[in-house]
C-alpha cells in the first residue's frame, strides 16, 4: 500500500486472505514518495515466493502500475478514496493501464479491497486444488446467506 493510512482499508484484503488460509505480506511503498523501494520490493517478490501482488492507493494512484511494469507476476488495484475526489481519481489511475501493462482493477474503497483478496485466491486456486474447494465452499456460503436472508423477508410479508 502507499501509505500506513491506507492499512484500515487494505485489511479487508487481508482478511479475505486469511480465511482461505494464504499467507500474504504487508508493505508501505510509495511509487511517488519511495519508488526505489517500491522497485526494489518488486524484483525481489517472485524469488521469494509471491505469486500475486495487491497495490491499494489513492490519489493519483500509480503503485500498481509501476508495479505491474516491472512484474510479470499478476497484479492487482485497489483504488482508495484518500483525496477529495473520494477515490474516483484513483480508479481512473489504476484502469487507465497503457496496453500491455494489466492491472486488475478493483472496486473503490474496502469491499474492492476485500474483492482483490478473493481475486488473488481465485488465481492462486488454478494449481491448488485444496484453495478451490474451499472457494467453493465460500461462493456455496454466500449463495446460503441470501437464501436465509430471503426466507427471513418472506415470513415477514404478509
Amino acid at each position: 500500500m502507499g501509505s500506513d493510512s491506507d492499512l484500515p482499508v487494505m485489511e479487508a484484503a487481508s482478511k479475505a486472505l486469511d480465511r482461505f488460509g494464504i499467507p500474504f505480506e504487508l508493505k508501505i511503498c510509495s511509487a511517488h514518495r519511495s519508488l526505489h523501494a517500491a522497485l526494489e520490493y518488486v524484483k525481489k517478490a517472485e524469488a521469494r515466493g509471491i505469486r500475486v501482488i495487491i497495490a491499494g492507493a489513492g490519489g493519483a494512484a500509480h503503485l500498481a502500475g509501476v508495479i505491474a511494469g516491472q512484474t510479470t507476476l499478476p497484479v492487482i488495484g485497489v483504488p482508495l478514496a484518500s483525496s477529495p475526489l473520494k477515490g474516483l481519481d484513483a480508479l481512473l489511475s489504476v484502469a487507465q493501464m497503457p496496453g500491455g501493462v494489466a492491472v486488475a482493477t478493483m472496486a473503490i474503497g474496502e469491499p474492492g479491497a476485500r474483492n482483490a483478496g478473493i481475486l488473488a485466491a481465485q488465481i492462486l486456486a488454478l494449481s491448488d486444488a485444496v484453495l478451490r474447494r474451499k472457494l467453493i465452499s465460500y461462493k456455496e456460503a454466500l449463495a446460503s446467506e441470501v437464501g436465509k436472508k430471503d426466507r427471513t423477508l418472506q415470513r415477514r410479508r404478509p
